[in-house]
């Protein structure tokens, strides 16, 4: 199996962020610590496809996504990280895309709640969501599958948690592009989150408790066109359960001159671990309309309403080894647009995620 490499002026960033914190670290000798994320998976489409001879069932074994992790840490409060991301991100090939997902270095001062991170880092929201939800190993929360906000993009973030997080936040300064896209021009993005917990429970963290937490995102596409997207959760996170609700509405144009897209994002999600068990049993429901004030009478996948549902089993086979039975259901306002929407929007999945 072939795998393409990218992003070359990325490796070149990461060099440059791993000199600069040794020179800031003076001559102490940074710690330095590996580990691996997986995602490894069987998917079996329940509808036939046309495309092939017979109009068989698409099926195939693949591995959704790898990451290595190398993380520094020494004295004065830096540390730095490096994660590679192995994606299959071209359809119709053999091919697997080597990349880089961080690549920062991080600085929290002595006696502050604060850290500062700059090079290829977090975004705000993304990451805290993934680890309320935990199950990133099924596929991308709403608002990253439907391509409104990456996970990760290059910038100047800072990031903080009070009253032993009661109240957690992430703020910064974005190219607003995402990490696995070209970068924009001169504009930028300011994103922020703010998480208030407002019961506790026994689950510890920034997304324990009963949450509310907002979330907002102002910047310019390509051009000078509008970006930007507003969401608030409301959430409950506990040993035993885990339920959240999030909205999200958003605005996008092309440019100064060009109309604007109003669009919406709806996610309802909840992941009841069986006591004494190794069990888990997980639903979600995503709702999207890509454009709030259009409705065309024909399936389109910009303009029409889109509905997923995901429902499954997960069972921890070791600390660090998870399977998951799943199914996940795509529905669009007025039917299906294409024989590839419709051969794939039925699946069931076996899935597995390790780590070392």
């Amino acid at each position: 199996m072939k795998i393409g490499i990218l992003g070359v002026r990325r490796a070149v960033l990461a060099c440059a962020v791993v000199s600069w914190t040794h020179l800031l670290g003076g001559q102490d000798s940074p710690k330095l610590s590996i580990s691996g994320l997986g995602y490894l998976r069987y998917g079996y489409q329940l509808g036939t496809d046309s495309s092939l001879g017979d109009g068989a069932h698409a099926n195939n074994f693949d591995v959704d996504r790898a990451y290595i992790n190398f993380k520094g840490t020494m004295s004065h409060g830096i540390s730095t990280r490096i994660t590679t991301d192995i994606d299959p991100g071209r359809p119709n090939t053999n091919q697997l895309l080597l990349r880089l997902k961080y690549a920062y270095v991080a600085w929290q001062p002595d006696g502050s709640a604060l850290t500062w991170k700059l090079g290829e880092i977090q975004t705000p929201l993304i990451e805290w969501i993934e680890t309320l939800w935990g199950f990133r190993m099924q596929g991308s929360v709403a608002l990253d599958r439907t391509r409104y906000l990456s996970s990760s993009d290059f910038g100047l973030s800072v990031s903080g948690s009070w009253r032993d997080n009661a109240v957690d936040m992430a703020a910064g300064v974005y190219n607003g592009e995402g990490y696995n896209r070209v970068p924009g021009d001169q504009h930028k993005d300011v994103a922020a989150r703010v998480s208030v917990r407002l019961a506790s429970s026994d689950a510890p963290g920034t997304t324990g408790g009963l949450r509310l937490t907002g979330y907002g995102h102002l910047g310019a596409s390509n051009g000078g066109g509008t970006r930007s997207r507003f969401a608030g959760i409301l959430s409950w996170q506990a040993q035993r359960l885990t339920l959240g609700t999030e909205l999200a509405v958003t605005r996008d144009s092309t440019a100064v001159d060009s109309p604007d897209t109003h669009g919406r994002v709806l996610s309802a999600y909840g992941v009841y671990n069986v006591p004494t068990s190794p069990l888990s049993l997980l639903a979600r429901v995503d709702a999207w309309d890509p454009d709030t004030e259009f409705e065309p009478s024909f399936p389109d996948p910009k303009q029409s309403k889109q509905l997923r549902i995901i429902a499954g089993v997960a069972y921890r086979l070791t600390p660090d080894v998870r399977l998951m039975l799943d199914g996940d259901f795509v529905s669009m306002h007025h039917g299906s647009p294409n024989n590839a929407f419709e051969a794939n929007r039925r699946s069931l999945l076996f899935q597995t995620e390790f780590r070392f």
